[in-house]
């Protein structure tokens, strides 16, 4: 018999270059001031919660919120690279105004959502919502079978959310979906036999401390 394993998978702390709204993909933007206050609340707010693993994408955005984590629970982070961002080509660094005046064409493909489309080369080659969203469950099927009948806390980014909130309401990939998903909010899942279900989304009491003052999060 297979057992359920719980993932909660969590987005990683803010950015500059999510403050200014820019795609980041595989662009190894660090956390900003908010971004690291963040980690610290998220963290403090699972310090009861019981972990058997904590792993994360390589991009230390993800890598330093996941660090902030592991300091009340004594794991290591795992770090997995198919846990990225989906990689946007020329996109990345850019905002939305900008690839409206510059790639009018791509982005109007973008939003109808063909799941085939690949952006233009930037830095890197970009992949299609198709071959991320399959990286994507490959690495959270892979990481619920190495910890069957565990919970484990995946901090990974935006796309990773969706790619899993997708697979849970059995969302063809020729539709696009939009949800909210903060900065460091939880959102839990299980799998078991192969199956994904959402157990809660977007948990984000936690954030609310950072009305407090600043001293009150720096607990290390």
């Amino acid at each position: 018999m297979s057992h359920a394993t719980e993932i909660l998978i969590i987005r990683h702390g803010q950015t500059a270059w999510n403050k200014q709204k820019r795609y980041q993909g595989h662009s190894d933007i660090p956390l900003n001031e908010k971004g690291e206050l963040q980690a610290l609340a998220l963290a403090e707010s699972l310090k009861q919660e019981r972990l058997d693993a904590i792993i994360s994408s390589d991009l230390q955005r993800a890598r330093k919120t996941a660090e902030e984590i592991a300091k009340w629970h004594g794991l290591p982070v795992k770090l997995d690279r198919d846990l990225r961002e989906r990689c946007y080509g020329i996109f990345e660094g850019m905002q939305l105004e900008e690839i409206e005046r510059d790639y009018p064409e791509d982005l109007a493909r973008w939003q109808a959502a063909d799941p085939d489309q690949v952006f233009p080369p930037g830095e890197r080659e970009s992949e299609s919502l198709r071959q991320f969203y399959h990286r994507a469950q490959s690495a959270l099927q892979r990481w619920a079978q190495t910890h069957p009948g565990q919970k484990i806390a995946v901090v990974a980014h935006f796309g990773i959310i969706e790619s899993a909130y997708r697979a849970a309401h059995r969302i063809p990939l020729g539709e696009r979906i939009r949800m909210p998903v903060l900065n460091t909010s939880i959102n839990r899942f299980t799998v078991k036999a192969g199956e994904i279900a959402l157990l809660a989304w977007g948990e984000a009491e936690h954030l609310e401390p950072l009305r407090k003052p600043v001293e009150y999060l720096k607990h290390f």
